[in-house]
């Protein structure tokens, strides 16, 4: 393992295995210590770095983490297509796209396909608007669902595309909720709802909180979140842009 600038001005790059990834620093002063994580999406090393910190420290502590990086991207995930023949899931089914110049131009979901017409090089982008617009609807459901069983006012709904939490809840009475969640098990993306309802009473993780979400939530949330820990990086890989090869 050896760091190195590219030809890039001023940026860094940790080769792992003859193979280099892009260094980020930042700086944080809630940080008290050096934290270093492998962005497997971006192909990328991140270092968060405590004010005090020199950037050669941080630099010195990736040379210590290369065994732990080299591992993590090894195992990383990799970009799922979202183009005419792939498969993606919908509510924890598999879905086969097709794409047809005689389909409708609007995703039509029929049986396990998914089938649209229009230019074929915009598919996937009306593929993911398509399963952005189906989660949120798919997530209003749910929270009224939740909100009647915990017996609170239904919050202001956002869909977004976190890449470190499925959903957050906010003192506001707004609940912010992954889209990628309309790919998983249906219990799986209800465990989160559930969870984030459970915050409108409790904004923390006390023994009231979880007593209310087991109450309000009708399966396994322990089995929904070892389905996220062993599968949510899946889920954010479809539609991923797959890397180019780094410089050696």
């Amino acid at each position: 393992m050896r760091l190195f600038r590219t030809s890039l001005p001023e940026t860094l790059a940790i080769s792992l295995d003859g193979v280099s990834y892009p260094l980020h620093l930042r700086r944080s002063r809630q940080a008290r210590s050096i934290i270093v994580s492998a962005d497997t999406v971006k192909g990328i090393v991140r270092l968060t770095l405590p004010a005090h910190a020199s950037e050669q420290q941080a630099l010195r502590f990736a040379q210590s983490k290369s065994a732990w990086l080299h591992a993590r991207f090894a195992e990383a995930v990799p970009p799922v297509p979202v183009a005419d023949g792939s498969q993606i899931a919908f509510l924890g089914e598999p879905r086969v796209i097709r794409w047809s110049p005689e389909f409708s131009r609007n995703p039509l979901l029929t049986d396990d396909e998914i089938r649209l017409g229009g230019p074929v090089e915009h598919v996937e982008a009306r593929v993911l608007r398509w399963l952005r617009a189906q989660s949120r609807l798919i997530f209003a459901e749910d929270l009224q669902f939740y909100c009647a069983r915990a017996g609170t006012d239904l919050p202001r709904l956002a869909v977004g595309d976190a890449r470190r939490r499925w959903g957050s809840c906010s003192a506001r009475q707004s609940i912010r909720l992954n889209w990628r969640l309309v790919m998983a098990p249906p219990h799986v993306r209800r465990s989160v709802v559930a969870h984030e309802v459970a915050h409108l009473r409790h904004m923390d993780h006390s023994k009231r909180f979880y007593a209310l979400l087991d109450e309000i939530f009708e399966s396994d949330r322990r089995s929904a979140d070892r389905w996220l820990k062993d599968h949510g990086r899946g889920l954010h890989m479809v539609g991923a842009e797959r890397q180019p090869d780094p410089p050696h």
